[in-house]
This record gives C-alpha cells, structure tokens and sequence, in this order.
C-alpha cells in the first residue's frame, strides 16, 4: 500500500492528516515535529541561498522517508516556493530515494481539479465525493483552528493559571483529529470555545498590542521563529495575526483584489505575501496597534523588497517597527534579547 506523508506546519498536520487518512485508501505517515535534527538535515543537501523554509520541509521529507514514506505531497506557495517540490524531488532522487513528489499548488492557488487528478494518481480507487465531503470538513477544522488561536493570541497572555490556554488547546487538537462528521466537529469546537472563555484572565487597561505579519511559513511554523508568540504571551503582549490557513485558502485571493485598489502605495501584487503585509501594516496603525514585528526567513526576496514600504508606512504613523529575519542558525537568546528591547521601548512609549 502506498505510504503517504507531508511536511508540517504549525499544527495544520492534524487536518492534513484526516483528509489523507479519510479521503485516500493509503497509509499516512505523520510528518515528525521539527527538531535540530529536521533543519540539520535541509540545510546539508539545500543549496546555500535558498530560503529556509525549502531547508526545513525538505528535512521534514527525509525523516518521513525514513519512517517509511514513499510518497510526499508538497503544497507550494506564490514566490519560488512554487517551484521547489521539482527541485526536492531531484535532491530526494540523488539521495537514491525511491520516491514521488506531488505539488497540490501552483502560482499559488489550489485547483480542484490538480488536486483529484493527483489524489486519483496516488489512489487509482480514489472517489471524487470523498474529496469534497471530507474536504469540506477539513477546511471548517481549519477554520476552527484559527478562529480558537486568534482568541488565545489576544487573550493568552494575561491567564492567572499559567498554560490554561496552551493545556485546553492541545485538548482541543485531539479531540479534532477524532472527528466523527461535521456535526461532531463543530459540537466539539462550540465546547472548547466556552471553556476558553471560561478560563480567568487579568488584562489591565492599557496592556500593550502587536502585530506580527511576514513570511508565512516562518509565521505559522513555531520551530521557524524560536516560539515567537509564546516569548510575546511570557511579556504580557496581546497578539494579532492575520496569516493563518483559513486566509490563504479561503480569503487571500478576494481581498487581495480589494487591497491593490485601496493601497496608494503599491499598484501590483508584489509575490507571495508580500502586498498582503503592506496592507496589514496600514490596519495594525489605523487601529492604534503600539509596534509591528515584521518575520521573514533568510533569502526571502518578496518580504525583503517591501521592507521599506513598511517602514515608510509605520514611520508615518509612528508606530515602531521590529524587522526578525530566520536562518537555521537563529538563536531564541539572540531572538529574546531583540525583543526585550523592543518591548522596553514599546513600554516607554506607553507610559508616556
């Protein structure tokens, strides 16, 4: 039987693994969570210069081989990203891996019609029907996912019994990946929502807000960005983030029309997130947010080229801006000494 795997991204594997797992008649190997061993592994057979999200999914593709998989579904972005599915799939080849490598993605945009076509290639028994009923009961995981996040990120850090949050969560998470039907999933989140709603918190008045936007990988993958968000909750920092999959899959493609139209600045789409983080720039300031965070990975051409839009806009706001770029050499000692810095000012602004 066919053996099937992924690489991971935040905590997205628990959909992906219950659409593959219901939808295709293969056995779905769990990608393992990413350790120094999983970027070790990219960064041996990556070229130097490419970004490091080719280095930690490649590495993610190797430990799943190694697990047993013989074929890795790979979705690619809307930069280079894109492409790096073919280029994994000949590093694998000259590993001497026998292996398939499918791209569910191109330019960008999911196609229904790749997807079957590719499901159909890896399960010839594949029926289209599964697709879309189990499909459709991902994506609202998905968008229940996020939707519970976004309420942790603004109100996680000011919990009185530390990790109330993260331990309900993580409950959450496996009661989702048991899922029974659409009705037993959304019973099952509605039931999660109260309790964290439930849990108490202590947010003073004039408690500090930021946003974090950038690349997305680096955004949604923890390992990526040495825990970011954990470190911003540790400080009392209430979170907003607007890159999460329910964006990319569902929303992206219809605001992203609305924002070159209202965006002055910029008359083009400028790749992959790029366009999406000037905008959000602009909303974090009109909402009075008190600093941006900007994360990118190392060689990422989009995020780097619109830098000094960002700043330009943040400047005009005076809202401070902190620039975080991610290689696999990035330390969370280096990566805490900038924040703390970043957020001591961000205190001293607010006291005055």
């Amino acid at each position: 039987m066919t053996k099937v795997s992924f690489p991971i991204i935040g905590s997205y594997d628990i959909p992906a693994l219950y659409l593959l797992t219901h939808a295709l008649n293969v056995t779905v190997i769990k990608p393992p969570p990413i350790t120094s061993k999983t970027i070790n592994l990219g960064v041996k057979y990556s070229p130097d210069f490419v970004c490091t999200p080719f280095k930690y999914t490649l590495g993610t593709m190797i430990e799943s081989i190694d697990k047993g998989a013989d074929t890795l579904i790979q979705l690619g972005g809307g930069c280079r990203y894109g492409y790096y599915a073919s280029l994994q799939e000949k590093i694998l080849l000259d590993l001497d891996y026998k292996i398939k490598v499918f791209n569910l993605v191109t330019a960008g945009k999911p196609s229904l019609r790749r997807i079957t076509k590719i499901f159909k290639e890896i399960d010839p028994d594949f029926k289209k029907v599964k697709l879309f009923y189990y499909g459709f009961i991902t994506l609202k995981m998905v968008k229940y996912m996020d939707k519970i996040d976004d309420y942790i990120r603004e109100n996680g850090a000011f919990e009185i019994e530390k990790n109330s949050f993260k331990n309900l969560r993580e409950e959450m998470l496996k009661e989702f990946s048991k899922t029974k039907g659409i009705i037993n999933l959304y019973k099952t989140y509605k039931r999660y929502l109260e309790k964290l709603k439930k849990i108490k918190i202590q947010k003073p008045d004039n408690y500090l807000k930021v946003g974090v936007i950038g690349e997305l990988y680096t955004l949604m993958e923890p390992f990526a960005n040495n825990d970011l968000e954990r470190i911003l909750m540790e400080n009392k920092i209430s979170i907003k983030r607007y890159t999460t999959a329910t964006y990319l899959l569902l929303k992206k493609k219809n605001i992203m029309k609305k924002v070159l139209k209202k965006l002055k600045i910029i008359k083009y789409n400028l790749g992959a997130d790029a366009a999406d983080n000037v905008y959000n720039t602009k909303v974090l300031c009109d909402n009075n947010y008190d600093g941006i965070i900007h994360l990118k990975s190392a060689f990422c051409t989009p995020e780097i080229g619109v830098m000094p839009i960002i700043s330009k806009i943040a400047d005009s706001k005076d809202v401070p801006v902190l620039f975080l770029t991610f290689d696999s050499s990035a330390s969370e000692v280096g990566v805490r000494t900038r924040l703390e810095a970043f957020f001591d000012m961000l205190e001293m602004r607010r006291d005055k």
